[in-house]
């Protein structure tokens, strides 16, 4: 186990422009609480930068008015990672809008440890945010799919005041869901030796092969812990994983203080996130977070 702080990074690379002072994206592994190595992502994405006489100069005329003050941080689904095109292109939406972290979870692409499919992520989580935090930014929302759906609602309850705001994307409601074909060869994938072997070979993704004990905060239970801080829920109504019962129960238990949007036609997840939903998304954070 290491001895470094939740959020160390360690064999950053960061590549500042000497003549503007843009900073380039910055790859580093971060350590968890539990000394799980995380391969991370920061990208200054949107920012304002000042010129020599002091006024700010907007260097994404092209896009949204800049938002120095924002960092996004994007948990992937489950046999996702940091490299894969669904989730660079995430993070490339949001980029427009704020800074952006991406980061593997466990078990996933090049970071240590083993998948435990939704508990011990919320470490990687905590890892990631405390480093957006150390780039001075004064606002983190979080943006979780299916899987990292679920992450974020959790992290968001059993750590307080580290997130201003969280959006929860084609995630579960509730643990140990079986009731469609697609949830039914995950739980496959997850339970068996021979799934598990599928998962390490076809999927770059190693599980761990251990029961949850004691079962994790469940999502739904999380989603009524969060207020006052703003919970978008976001749903495909054509989603294969979870039937549209899974969005309204996080909205409901939510309350006041929870958005539902149910996208017709879309499916699950990075995949299924068109670019007009991501950019709604970056205006949604950008309004709950002045």
């Amino acid at each position: 186990m290491s001895n470094r702080p939740a959020g160390h990074g360690v064999g950053s690379t960061v590549r500042p422009n000497s003549e503007t002072g843009e900073r380039a994206p910055i790859r580093t592994f971060l350590h968890t609480a539990d000394g799980i190595p995380i391969d991370s992502v920061y990208d200054p994405g949107a920012a304002v930068y000042r010129t020599a006489s002091g006024a700010s100069d907007d260097r994404d005329a092209a896009g949204p008015a800049p938002s120095s003050g924002l960092v996004f941080v994007i948990a992937h689904g489950f046999t996702g990672d940091v490299d894969r095109p669904h989730v660079r292109r995430v993070a490339g939406v949001l980029a427009r809008y704020g800074a952006v972290v991406t980061f593997s979870f466990r078990g996933h692409g090049a970071s240590g440890g083993r998948s435990t499919v939704g508990d011990k992520e919320v470490l990687d989580l905590a890892a990631a945010v405390r480093w957006a935090r150390g780039f001075g930014h004064a606002r983190v929302v979080t943006v979780g799919f299916s899987m990292g759906g679920s992450v974020v609602l959790r992290h968001a309850a059993l750590h307080p005041g580290t997130v201003d705001a969280v959006v929860s994307v084609s995630g579960p409601a509730r643990w140990y869901y079986r009731g469609t074909a697609p949830m039914r060869r995950l739980h496959w994938m997850v339970t068996r030796p021979a799934g598990r072997l599928v998962g390490r070979y076809g999927f770059r993704t190693r599980i761990h092969d251990r029961d949850w004990d004691p079962v994790p905060l469940s999502p739904v239970e999380a989603a009524a812990r969060l207020a006052p801080v703003p919970l978008l829920v976001v749903h495909g109504d054509s989603d294969p994983y979870f039937p549209l019962d899974h969005p309204r129960m996080l909205a409901e238990a939510a309350g006041e203080h929870g958005e539902l949007w149910l996208e017709t036609g879309m499916g699950h997840a990075e995949n299924a996130a068109g670019e007009e939903l991501l950019a709604r998304i970056g205006d949604w954070a950008r309004s709950r977070t002045h």
